[in-house]
């Protein structure tokens, strides 16, 4: 076993507990000491000349501690690196860790928005490597040249951000240790999830569990007792950051813009036009002006096309044709009602632009109007436009208001009395007509 073990790359080395509950699960009737005494051998075995450090120390609310590191996963039944996110609060030496795809600019972000809001509150400064998503140049005299979206990520939540040296990683020891610790313990053997958010949604709860282990220097309180106290020295979390980071890029006819390695849809008014593109970790956002036109899940395929089908529906006024054969409208799922009513006209001639006339109305009323209005018309098996046009008017119709009560109108308090004298007198004159 633990030939076997050293064979392994080193990231996926099982730690010397891990060996241990394996021994036990074969029937090792002895204790954990002998094995802890064998790995740290074999260790010794193998290294070097040891170097000299001096010992850190963090008050509550102090420091918080980053690093990535790369790991090997089971998503959706396909075995994938993935990359983590190591945090870690310095006193009470609470974890948190998040996976994502890669470690670019809005992964960062997100990843430190994510963690705050698991911390719920902001120490003072965070410590850091160079990595250029942070750190864009590093002078002689170590000064530190931060990336603008980061720094105005540190701004937002008031955080002094520390870069160490290069190549010293023991400046942020806490977290490289808790890479190497939290690798054998969620990594090894590699989790499998359907996706990256149940995954994420694991780590969090092992992080929460993993805190009730016993605190290293104070060993009479947990992780979590010590963080509960850390609270109170955390200033108040307020607003997330907005972490995306932005380009404009221009709306290709096929009214697509592309995004790293995917291409994706806008309304199709914006063909030819620049719009503003906003990458976030999971979801990519359209604006123009101050209005966001469109937003997608974002995708980590290679060459793929997404599409929203009602950003091409204005186009298929000219070109009915299209909606049979058309990219964006081959796999519509479309309402279960609307696909009914589909499905309906497509079968007779001229169907097509039937049902386009139908989506058209969509723009004048709203989609959801339209398809409250095809639900009605299936439940009444009324299918022919003009019927479905007349339900989307009884939608729309504006509300009467209903008459008042007559008993709320002003009442008389006198009775009205007649007075003939002006009348008789027209008479005297003889100005009324017998």
């Amino acid at each position: 076993m633990f030939d076997q073990d050293q064979k392994r790359p080193r990231r996926e080395r099982r730690t010397a507990v891990r060996l241990y509950e394996q021994l036990v699960s074969e029937g090792y009737t002895g204790s954990y000491s002998p094995v802890q005494r064998f790995v740290r051998d074999l260790k010794r075995a193998g290294a070097g000349s040891g170097e000299a450090f001096i010992p850190l120390h963090f008050a509550a609310g102090d420091a918080l501690q980053f690093d990535w590191s790369e790991e090997r996963v089971v998503l959706g039944g396909v075995e994938q690196k993935v990359k983590v996110a190591h945090f870690r609060l310095c006193h009470s030496r609470k974890p948190f860790v998040a996976a994502y795809p890669g470690e670019s600019q809005e992964m960062v972000l997100d990843a430190f928005v994510r963690a705050l809001s698991f911390y719920s509150g902001v120490p003072r400064q965070v410590i850091i490597d160079n990595p250029k998503t942070m750190v864009t140049y590093v002078s002689r005299s170590k000064d530190r040249v931060f990336h603008p979206r980061f720094l105005a990520l540190m701004n937002h939540y008031v955080m002094e951000p520390v870069a160490c040296t290069p190549a010293s990683g023991w400046e942020k020891g806490q977290v490289e240790n808790q890479v190497q610790f939290l690798r054998g313990r969620l990594f090894v053997p590699m989790p499998a999830f359907d996706d990256l958010d149940a995954l994420n949604n694991w780590l969090r709860l092992r992080c929460e569990e993993l805190a009730n282990r016993l605190h290293p220097e104070q060993s009479d309180r947990t992780i979590a007792q010590l963080f509960e106290d850390e609270r109170a020295d955390l200033r108040p979390l307020g607003r997330a950051f907005d972490g995306y980071v932005e380009k404009t890029v221009r709306v290709r006819s096929t009214c697509l813009v592309q995004y790293a390695s995917n291409r994706y849809s806008v309304p199709s008014r914006f063909a030819g036009q620049h719009v503003s593109l906003r990458a976030y970790a999971g979801r990519i956002v359209l604006v123009s002006g101050q209005d966001v036109i469109a937003e997608h899940k974002r995708r980590f395929t290679r060459n793929v096309s997404y599409f929203e089908p009602w950003h091409y529906v204005p186009l298929l006024d000219r070109k009915p044709g299209a909606l049979r054969n058309g990219a964006p409208f081959v796999d519509w799922q479309l309402p279960d009602a609307m696909h009914r009513i589909r499905e309906h006209y497509m079968v007779g001639k001229g169907g097509d632009r039937e049902f386009v006339d139908l989506l058209l109305l969509a723009q004048d009323h709203g989609i959801e109007v339209v398809e409250t209005a095809c639900e009605l018309a299936v439940e009444q098996s009324t299918l022919r436009l003009p019927a479905i046009i007349n339900l989307i008017n009884q939608l729309v119709e504006p509300v009467i208001t209903p008459l008042s009560d007559a008993n709320t109108y002003p009442q008389l308090t006198l009775r009205p009395e007649a007075d003939c004298k002006r009348y008789e007198t027209l008479c005297a004159a003889g100005e009324v007509a017998a």
